[in-house]
């Protein structure tokens, strides 16, 4: 809708717009407004994919808000194993050098121009859930990529009854959402010093600093009021094979996946922190969850990891407060459990998670002394606990 000169001035007033934009709300609510005016759309809205959290959380409402919707709203985030596009259909086609294209949903349930139905898989029942809910018609996906790596999307809607977003909508949806980006790049520029001290550049998981620190938080509730505490540790196999034989940009680009895939999973556990504690090792902590359902995650991480591309798996191991490990009183203590439990699984070529207490050798493997100076469990920077009595 719109002839070229008017689209090209409603990209220079989104930009301008983005550009005079102060605080980091200022900025979101400049690039809803604008999209949603620029589509001729109702509504917009703009969110952020937490990598480390598994979610997408919803950044600023724009436009005509169905009741219950707020203009910046606190706690509206969605796992992204529901809208799995994020990290699956899209991340592929990033991945393998495509455009970051648009693509339409409609209400009766249709992909319109460009959805991942083109791709034979149909992702989007949420969407078009949300969209009857809310007395939509139609909307418009736009991806939005920062450095190369997925950011979040860009979404503009249209009431039930107006014109469905075409080809043309969708193509412009796309140049807006690169618009939005650099606008964006700006605004975080203000936060980069504090996000790379939490935040393993690779990825875009946590690192292993904000573990740390969340793992003891999560540990002094476990000690005040029994919350169950969780740790998934893991250990990409295969990675220096992949490196010796395709180079590391290869290998990098294998991290970013099974990166993909740990936030994925970590999303079926409320609130989870995923992270790359370095090198080919990765974790996910969870507090809340019982230790079946964290079990149950870690299986299917390993069911995952196991069909990645040039991947050969990954040797998982979980310690949980919620089974039979003895008193844990430190954070040390746990992580050297889950970190017992995954040299065996590492050992033992195990194709899924080995668990702490329901394995019998992982306590004593975590209570004994390292057999050489080269032992692997060194890497912890931990001497070995006494046994619990």
């Amino acid at each position: 809708m719109g002839g070229d000169d008017e689209r090209l001035r409603a990209v220079v007033s989104l930009a301008q717009t983005m550009a005079a934009a102060y605080t980091p709300r200022d900025s979101w609510r400049a690039a809803a407004l604008g999209a949603c005016e620029a589509l001729s759309g109702s509504f917009a809205a703009l969110s952020v994919w937490e990598r480390d959290r598994g979610r997408l959380r919803v950044l600023v409402n724009a436009g005509q808000r169905a009741e219950g919707e707020e203009e910046f709203p606190e706690e509206e985030a969605y796992p992204v194993h529901e809208f799995p596009e994020i990290t699956e259909f899209l991340h592929e086609r990033w991945a393998g050098g495509g455009e970051p294209d648009a693509w339409v949903e409609t209400a009766d349930g249709l992909a319109g121009a460009g959805g991942p139905a083109r791709g034979a898989r149909p992702y989007c029942h949420q969407r078009v859930a949300a969209l009857r809910r809310r007395g939509r018609g139609c909307c418009v996906v736009a991806p939005i990529v920062l450095h190369g790596r997925a950011w979040g999307e860009l979404y503009v809607a249209r009431p039930a009854g107006r014109p469905v977003f075409d080809r043309a909508d969708a193509d412009f949806a796309t140049v807006l959402a690169a618009v939005v980006a650099s606008g964006i790049a700006q605004t975080e520029r203000l936060e980069e010093v504090r996000k790379l001290a939490f935040t393993d550049p690779l990825t875009g998981l946590a690192n292993r600093r904000a573990v740390d620190i969340q793992l003891d938080e999560a540990v002094e509730r476990h000690r005040v009021d029994d919350t169950v505490v969780s740790l998934v540790v893991c250990d990409l196999n295969g990675l220096k094979a992949v490196n010796d034989t395709h180079g590391h940009a290869v290998g990098d680009r294998l991290l970013e996946r099974f990166g993909s895939v740990l936030s994925l999973c970590g999303a079926m556990l409320p609130e989870a922190l995923a992270a790359r504690l370095g090198g080919d090792e990765f974790c996910l902590l969870a507090a809340g969850p019982p230790a079946d359902a964290v079990v149950g995650v870690a299986t299917e991480l390993c069911d995952r990891a196991a069909v990645i591309e040039l991947g050969d798996g990954v040797a998982c191991g979980v310690a949980s407060t919620g089974d039979p490990i003895g008193p844990v009183r430190s954070a040390r203590r746990l992580f050297r459990l889950a970190d017992a439990a995954q040299y065996r699984a590492k050992a033992a070529r195990s194709k899924g998670p080995v668990v702490a207490g329901r394995d019998g050798e992982v306590i004593r493997l975590a209570d004994s002394p390292p057999k050489s100076a080269h032992d692997r469990r060194r890497l912890r920077g931990n001497r070995p606990s006494p046994p619990v009595p």
